[in-house]
């Protein structure tokens, strides 16, 4: 008795139409819970955010007691070995190749990369210092300029990086270039093996900008400046038409190739392929031979006779003046030198390099670029903090988490 004879499947109906709205009662509570986030959800966040991967119960009850100075929470998050392994690793490998690939080996570039934030060292001297991080790992293959089996050992036996990770120097390892010629990771073994290898070496600078600075060359282009410094392998009517040069080439090469010269010493020499062997190497200045320089640097002369010929790693920061000066270029600097560690500061202590940093941990800790002007102006705020505390780049990751940890 009871059963409605018209619609037999009606109590069904309403199990259904109950469960419906258990599921969505369930949905709205944890909606309202991820928006009203109490300490201890923001600590988790925060954490998961920063290291990559969730707290330890241990860890996150330290963060949520310190949440009363979120900044204090993040630097607990920075304090732990997924940060190191997985953050900065993570963020550090697409900069080593051509490809922007993570998916790539653990390499002295990588490895002096998390050293350096680890160790606060500040990161304006990314692109300058004779500074170089290896394992000191029992086991380990010794450090080679050679090849790269001391890092694949650290990657393919997990090693903590936090721990191992010990700093010397680029110039004291066995057939080093001299302390003068570093430039910090310019000169490690994995950038020249990805920038320095063959070509004409605008691919270390080309790559530089892109990586360190967030312009591609189209981004600063000038067909204002000078083409008096643009080499002869350049040709001046790109398929017989000279306006392809005027109206393009010139206004990257113009700039570009004053500020490449500083690696006109350099070059990286694949020895064995297969098994992937090869050197950086520096053609040191000779007296007897002063205007010698790589003989990449003078290929292919009859693209453009009359074009620049390369003698000597003199360098010049054209993009002083012209558009590009609002990339913020170092009143304390000369804007000119010799070679690539005084080229390396230029460029990493200009406003664009100190903006870039925080840009990519930006993007990194949020899952999203600067998209309001709350956001441009939250950038903003951490490029000052990261400046006045010593280019930390550890204390920008711990802002911008703290800035993306929701309420």
């Amino acid at each position: 008795m009871g059963m409605n004879t018209k619609n037999p499947h009606k109590p069904a109906a309403r199990v259904r139409a109950a469960a419906v709205a258990v599921a969505l009662g369930l949905t709205l509570g944890a909606w309202q819970s991820s928006v009203l986030a109490g300490p201890r959800e923001q600590a988790k966040r925060l954490h998961d955010r920063i290291a990559g991967v969730p707290p330890t119960a241990q860890v996150l009850d330290q963060m949520e007691a310190a949440m009363g100075n979120p900044v204090a929470a993040a630097a607990i998050a920075t304090q732990q070995s997924a940060f190191y392994n997985v953050t900065l690793k993570n963020f550090a490998a697409p900069w080593t190749n051509r490809d922007q690939s993570a998916f790539v080996p653990l390499n002295d570039y990588t490895a002096t990369f998390i050293g350096m934030v680890r160790d606060d060292v500040p990161m304006n001297e990314l692109l300058s210092a004779d500074i170089l991080y290896v394992g000191n790992t029992s086991g380990a293959p010794a450090y080679s300029l050679a090849n790269n089996a001391h890092y694949e050992y650290l990657d393919n036996n997990n090693v903590d990086l936090q721990a191992a990770l010990q700093r010397t120097n680029q110039s004291t390892q066995p057939g080093g270039i001299p302390a003068a010629a570093t430039a910090g990771i310019f000169t490690t073994r994995g950038a020249a093996k990805a920038f320095f290898v063959a070509g004409t070496n605008r691919a270390m600078f080309r790559f530089t900008m892109l990586n360190h600075l967030c312009h591609d060359m189209e981004q600063v282009q000038d067909t204002t400046r000078a083409p008096d410094r643009i080499r002869q392998d350049v040709s001046r009517s790109p398929g017989g038409d000279s306006r392809l040069f005027l109206n393009g080439c010139v206004g990257c090469h113009s700039g570009m190739d004053p500020l490449a010269q500083a690696f006109a010493r350099y070059t990286y020499t694949v020895t064995d392929e297969t098994n992937d062997t090869g050197q950086i190497s520096y053609l040191p200045f000779d007296a007897a031979n002063p205007t010698v320089v790589q003989p990449k640097y003078t290929i292919n002369p009859d693209n453009f006779k009359p074009g620049f010929i390369t003698t000597s790693d003199d360098w010049e920061n054209r993009w002083r003046e012209g558009p590009n000066q609002l990339l913020g270029w170092s009143s304390a600097l000369p804007g000119r030198g010799q070679g690539a560690k005084s080229m390396g500061e230029e460029l990493a202590n200009s406003e664009a390099f100190a903006k870039c940093q925080v840009e990519k941990v930006f993007r990194r800790v949020c899952f999203r670029s600067p998209s309001d002007a709350t956001d441009r102006q939250k950038v903003s705020d951490i490029v000052g903090i990261f400046k006045a505390n010593n280019y930390s780049l550890k204390r920008v990751f711990q802002e911008a988490g703290v800035y993306c940890m929701g309420q």
